[in-house]
């Protein structure tokens, strides 16, 4: 009994650094490699995306891209104009293919991220981001199939 406490104590003394070592790099809502959520009393400037559905069956952001100085604080106005729901989705063009994964296996999930929305027909949410940083990041409705009709854009940060 006593080995088995004592070889129980050396594995968890072995162990307990891989875990907090794991844990250090997990973001619990900061700052991401795109940015972080801004202040809503300070944005720099509103850009207006409006999302919608096409007669030809596309789907599509206006515009779908946009420019901004590293250091900016933008409010995005996202106005759903289509008949079904829509997602705006920031992040890293990996970050939403990973995420686009996961919402193929559970379309209908909730999300409550700072990053990102899900709006309905006649709508309008909003999000205010910090870009801290420079890059080429991407928004996307990660809504299976939408991405896929044209709900892709783009956001330069220089």
């Amino acid at each position: 009994m006593k080995q088995m406490f004592k070889f129980a104590a050396v594995l968890g003394a072995t162990l307990l650094p891989t875990f907090v070592l794991a844990d250090a790099g997990h973001d619990h809502g900061g700052s991401r490699a795109y940015g972080e959520p801004g202040d809503p009393k300070k944005p720099t400037r509103t850009v207006e995306i409006v999302m919608k559905e096409t007669d030809d069956g596309k789907m599509l952001f206006e515009p779908n891209s946009v420019s901004a100085s590293k250091g900016e604080q933008i409010r995005f106005v996202l106005k759903n104009e289509g008949q079904i729901d829509h997602e705006f989705m920031l992040a890293t063009r990996a970050e939403n293919d990973k995420h686009a994964i996961a919402m193929q296996k559970a379309p209908d999930m909730e999300h409550d991220d700072p990053n990102g929305r899900r709006i309905a027909p006649g709508k309008t949410e909003e999000i205010v981001w910090k870009f801290s940083k420079s890059g080429e990041f991407n928004f996307a409705c990660l809504i299976p199939g939408h991405r896929e009709s044209g709900m892709d854009g783009s956001v330069a940060v220089k």
